[in-house]
């Protein structure tokens, strides 16, 4: 008796449940396009639209080694490549700076210090490629010590990570010399004097 009583139960559950969901599927889908329709006409104001022109650059996060500070040609390709007010701004700027450097008198300062600057970050470049290559030698020893291969791939990451920032930085010294020449370059064309480079 008492399992006639259970499947009587479940037959009316399951019939209820099936009209409920017919009544859920009566709604056609022009119904249903009119009351979105309906809905997008009580909106006053409308969602913003967001165009790659308003997104902002955003630097790639740094390695676990040391990150250098971006040359000038870089945070200068950099501003190129963003297209925000501000960057143009400062570019005009930049210009206006660039213009007024040219008709100012190149004297012995200019060159000296020119050089001494281009040096200094040439110098630089090489310095943190040396961290970075003993970075590397040590994570490449870390890695053949260790059996875990789940801590042997976070170190293969990591060395991955380093030997990326290597590369950038030995073009970024490639850079920094051609830079050297081309200032160089300059000074014979201006028959500066050597003693002004140095």
């Amino acid at each position: 008796m008492r399992q006639r009583i259970l499947a009587w139960s479940a037959i009316g559950v399951a019939s209820l449940l099936t009209a409920g969901l017919s009544a859920v599927h009566a709604q056609s889908l022009a119904d249903v396009a009119r009351a979105e329709e309906a809905r997008r006409k009580e909106i006053k104001q409308h969602a913003r639209v967001y165009t790659n022109k308003d997104l902002v650059s955003v630097p790639a996060p740094a390695s676990s080694a040391a990150a250098p500070a971006p040359s000038d040609a870089a945070t200068t390709s950099a501003g190129k490549q963003s297209g925000t007010k501000d960057d143009k701004a400062e570019a005009e700027a930049a210009g206006a700076s660039d213009v007024a450097a040219k008709s100012a008198p190149k004297d012995q300062a200019y060159w000296s210090g020119g050089m001494k600057s281009l040096l200094a970050r040439l110098d630089q470049d090489h310095v943190l490629a040396d961290a970075l290559q003993s970075r590397i030698n040590a994570l490449t020893a870390d890695f053949s010590a260790r059996d875990d291969p789940a801590q042997r791939a976070l170190i293969g990451v990591a060395r991955q990570k380093a030997l990326d920032e290597l590369e950038r930085l030995k073009k970024s010294t490639l850079n920094d010399q051609k830079a050297i020449a081309d200032f160089q370059e300059e000074a014979r064309r201006a028959s500066v004097p050597p003693g002004w480079l140095r």
